[in-house]
């Protein structure tokens, strides 16, 4: 297993990211909040959460010093 280290604030934005998509899922599934108002944020959560995917994953994977992209240029 390899290890990965990341700054506090590339760990954090990673988790916020998570969480955004995690809370929106788990709104969408509930009903203790009325309908409307859970949909329309539930929603908002997931595609804030899904849209940050994938720049969470190129902070957490794609700036490793050993690459070789970084190592050519």
């Amino acid at each position: 297993m390899k290890n990965l280290l990341l700054s506090p604030p590339v760990f954090g934005f990673v988790v916020a990211t998570r969480v955004a998509l995690a809370f929106g899922i788990g709104l969408l599934v509930a009903d203790r909040i009325p309908e409307a108002r859970r949909r329309r944020v539930g929603l908002t959560l997931v595609a804030i959460g899904a849209a940050t995917t994938i720049p969470a994953a190129v902070l957490a994977f794609g700036s490793r010093a050993d690459s070789p992209r970084q190592l050519a240029a």
